[in-house]
């Protein structure tokens, strides 16, 4: 463990942009909850109906679980029921960053040939983890009670929040031995989050009917976190089982760590063939072999988005036209004539920020290209740096398009639409874009900065989601290109959209002309 110290200072150095953004923003989303559901509900009886229509919905129940309560406390607890997963997202990444990603580039073999311990890389990983999400519970907490919640619930609140944070961590600590590559350790560890998702759903929607499967929730993490009722029972206990899987996944990677060698993982590499088949002789062909599994992720996840949401749809619009403050909510989110086209023109904002995402996450697989050495080697051949660079963005560009497509076309067959829910979702797209040429522009640009693309991809999802809450001034909410998004009401035009891609364009090739000057790698 020599040396855990020093490691940790240069992990929290290297995150000292990047850990602030997920800790703040995830900390602070109950706050922005409550402050929206007191401004949403003017009497008992509107938030009691919200709670009762809520809590018997397939849709809500699968985003958000089980909701017993219709206080504000609970209200805030289950409208934050899928932050634990984002949490778990961010915290297996940090582990997985500082661990598998840096010996795959060859960093940690240069800090282990001094006076280094064989743990202290990935317990200086872990400890910062750690202490991540316990700050962010730290926040959640002080908020709550800041805000007037009880305290006995807004502590088991930021418990959950931080022991979510602390199971994912050794998951990515145990993913990070497995393979000698950061992308399949990902992949591992996003599995492992997304089966213990799909198992607290499963689980859950069994319990609105039969109740025959409601224990495959009690087989995730997540479910636990679910379970623990923050302002109603308080069942405090469950966190118990978080610890315990932690300290147990912990000690496994650290096992795991001795049982291979320096930039090898458990599982080995398959080999391929001696020469590349005619399909990947071109730099279109090897960025679509590199990116197809990410277009088929999401893709498939934007389709399961647009049946939950179209299935939530109906009862989403009963609530909003008993509710006046939900209504208004919809209304200057969505902007449309209707209720339900309101609601269906927010949820299209919404899964623009999650495509923007992906199209964040394809463009910095440029960056990993040149630092594992990948792009060096390719470009060293006829290949130039334009045609290398166009073959990543142009997946870039057009999987977003695909993931918004397949949303809008199954949200809208759940709901009988005419293509209006299609065209609201793909309206989206030149938002995603802008954010696809920041990250561009970064990535040529300040290429070690590179991962603040995230930052710009929180800071639009917090101005979404908590802007017309706390009723932001507008030109705080235009700093979002999603702010510019036009609404599909009577009056649409399409000179916004026009705008956007503009912008877009000019980002991306700005970014394009950075990349072909600058030195690779750097």
């Amino acid at each position: 463990m020599t040396g855990t110290l020093r490691l940790l200072r240069l992990v929290l150095r290297r995150d000292r942009f990047v850990m602030p953004l997920w800790v703040l923003g995830l900390g602070l989303l109950p706050y922005t909850y409550v402050t929206g559901f007191d401004t949403l509900f003017a009497t008992v009886r509107e938030r009691s109906d919200y709670a009762r229509l809520s809590a018997g919905n397939a849709g809500f129940v699968a985003l958000y679980g089980p909701l017993h309560g219709d206080s504000i406390g609970e209200l805030t607890v289950w409208r934050g029921g899928f932050v634990p997963v984002l949490v778990g997202l961010a915290a297996l990444l940090t582990v997985i960053r500082h661990t598998r990603a840096d010996e795959e580039t060859g960093r940690l073999e240069l800090i282990r040939a001094t006076v280094v311990g064989r743990f202290a890389p990935l317990a200086a990983a872990l400890l910062a983890t750690v202490a991540a999400s316990t700050v962010m519970g730290v926040v959640v907490a002080v908020t709550l009670i800041g805000k007037g919640l009880p305290a006995g619930g807004s502590v088991a609140l930021g418990v959950v929040f931080a022991v979510s944070g602390w199971v994912f961590a050794g998951v990515g600590a145990v993913a990070a031995q497995l393979s000698s590559s950061a992308r399949t350790a990902r992949s591992i560890a996003v599995l492992v989050l997304g089966g213990a998702y799909v198992l607290r759903l499963g689980g859950d929607i069994s319990a609105l009917g039969s109740g025959r499967l409601e224990w495959l929730a009690w087989l995730s993490p997540i479910g636990w976190a679910h379970r623990v009722f923050p302002f109603g029972t308080d069942d405090w206990w469950l966190a118990l089982p978080a610890v315990a899987l932690t300290v147990i996944t912990v000690a496994a990677s650290a096992y795991l760590l001795t049982r291979r060698d320096v930039g090898g993982g458990l599982l080995a590499g398959r080999l391929g063939p001696a020469t590349a088949a005619a399909s990947l002789r071109s730099p279109v062909a090897l960025a679509w072999r590199l990116h197809r599994g990410l277009l088929f992720g999401w893709t498939a996840g934007f389709a399961a988005l647009g049946l939950i949401f179209g299935l939530v749809g109906d009862s989403a619009v009963q609530i909003a036209e008993d509710s006046a403050g939900v209504g208004e909510m919809f209304g200057r989110l969505g902007g449309a004539d209707t209720m339900s086209d309101a609601y269906f023109g927010t949820i299209a904002q919404v899964c623009g920020v999650i495509a923007a995402c992906y199209a964040v996450q394809a463009a910095l697989r440029m960056r990993d290209e040149e630092q594992s050495g990948h792009a060096e080697a390719l470009l060293s051949t006829d290949v130039s740096r334009w045609a290398w660079a166009a073959g990543h963005l142009l997946f870039t560009l057009l999987g977003p398009a695909a993931a918004l497509l397949a949303e809008g076309l199954f949200a809208g067959l759940v709901q009988g639409d005419n293509g209006r829910v299609l065209r609201s979702a793909m309206a989206q797209l030149p938002a995603v874009w802008v954010l696809a040429g920041v990250t561009m522009l970064l990535v040529g640009v300040l290429p070690r900065q590179a991962a603040l693309a995230w930052a710009a991809v929180t800071g639009c999802l917090v101005l979404m989601l908590a802007g017309p809450l706390l009723e932001l001034d507008q030109w705080v909410l235009d700093v979002s290109p999603f702010t510019h998004v036009p609404h599909l009401s009577a009056d649409f035009t399409a000179v916004p959209l026009m705008m956007l891609t503009l912008v877009a364009a000019a980002l991306a090739s700005a970014g394009l002309l950075a990349l072909h000057r600058r030195d690779i790698p750097a």
